[in-house]
């Protein structure tokens, strides 16, 4: 199977970028180098003009690399929130712009062999990379508490302790070992009217999915390295598919343009604190109806674009 990415909100993140021909860029989330292709293509090597990307899916290290051939660009295995040792393994310092789209690719869900998709039957995988802790041993290894907190909190699943339950009773008979088995026992475990609404297994695989991948993790680490590889007058562009990576996308850059911390009953400021950055756009920007219709995974997309100032107040 191809690695296609389509590239969501491509025209917003090059105008987000800012992109200047001599400048140095990092894509932290290459996929199949839709985004990347085209900030490659704005950048003149003549000038100093170069794209660094990283990608932690080795599959999608190896096509960028090929799909980028020609292009002022280099590609690295490796997590967004390890910016500082790419760029360093890379010669660089400071970048002028840093995309990250997040969440997981189209291909990664197309391809029944990842174990991402509850449309297939496929062994329980769902690992960005090729190592570490696999969905299966989520599903069979946790205890009843550990599987309520990670559908509650990674997929706001009300029927949490349900779906608990229903894994744990089953994986007592045998392992869980597919996408399938998987899917069938949250179906049955969810009222039925759950299952007339919508497909009742997005939030568990979505939960289970984070959970695996460490995705808030690393993006809480990711949020304040990307921030200060960044030179003055460098942007930040974030991609975020649910309300859970947004909501901490959104109060980071909140805390990085905020000035004055003094409590709020004090007459005057007397911290002499001033924004690390500014918003380039108060909104998250969304996917126009054009893009909806050409591309509906673009619907839950959402693009925040942060600008920096100077360097951030340390914790």
């Amino acid at each position: 199977m191809e690695f296609e990415h389509k590239p969501v909100l491509l025209k917003e993140c090059l105008e987000g970028l800012d992109i200047k021909a001599d400048g140095v860029y990092f894509d932290g989330t290459v996929g199949g180098a839709g985004h990347s292709r085209e900030i490659a293509a704005r950048l003149d090597a003549d000038k100093g003009g170069r794209l660094i990307c990283a990608d932690r899916d080795p599959e999608a290290v190896a096509v960028s690399r090929d799909r980028l051939e020609g292009l002022p660009a280099e590609v690295f295995e490796g997590n967004y929130d390890e910016i500082a040792s790419i760029l360093a393994k890379a010669g660089a310092d400071r970048v002028n712009g840093v995309l990250l789209d997040l969440g997981v690719s189209s291909y990664q869900l197309d391809n029944a062999e990842r174990g991402f998709s509850y449309h297939n039957d496929a062994p329980l995988d769902m690992r960005m990379s090729s190592d570490g802790l696999s969905a299966k041993d989520v599903v069979n290894e946790y205890d009843y508490k550990s599987l309520v907190r990670v559908l509650y909190e990674y997929g706001e699943e009300k029927f949490a302790p349900r779906i608990a339950q229903a894994i744990v009773n089953r994986r007592e008979q045998a392992p869980i070992e597919t996408t399938g088995e998987l899917a069938d026992i949250v179906r049955e475990a969810v009222p039925q009217k759950a299952r007339r609404d919508k497909n009742p297994c997005k939030k568990t695989f979505q939960a289970i999915r984070i959970e695996v991948n460490d995705e808030f993790g690393h993006l809480d680490g990711a949020l304040d390295s990307c921030f200060d590889a960044l030179a003055e007058g460098g942007r930040l562009c974030i991609i975020t598919f649910h309300s859970l990576e947004d909501r901490i996308v959104k109060q980071r850059f909140r805390k990085f343009c905020r000035g004055c911390v003094c409590p709020p009953d004090f007459p005057q400021c007397v911290c002499g604190r001033t924004p690390s950055a500014r918003l380039v756009s108060r909104k998250p920007i969304e996917a126009d109806a054009n893009e909806l219709r050409e591309n509906p995974r673009s619907r839950s997309a959402k693009l925040r674009v942060l600008e920096k100032i100077k360097e951030r107040y340390p914790d």
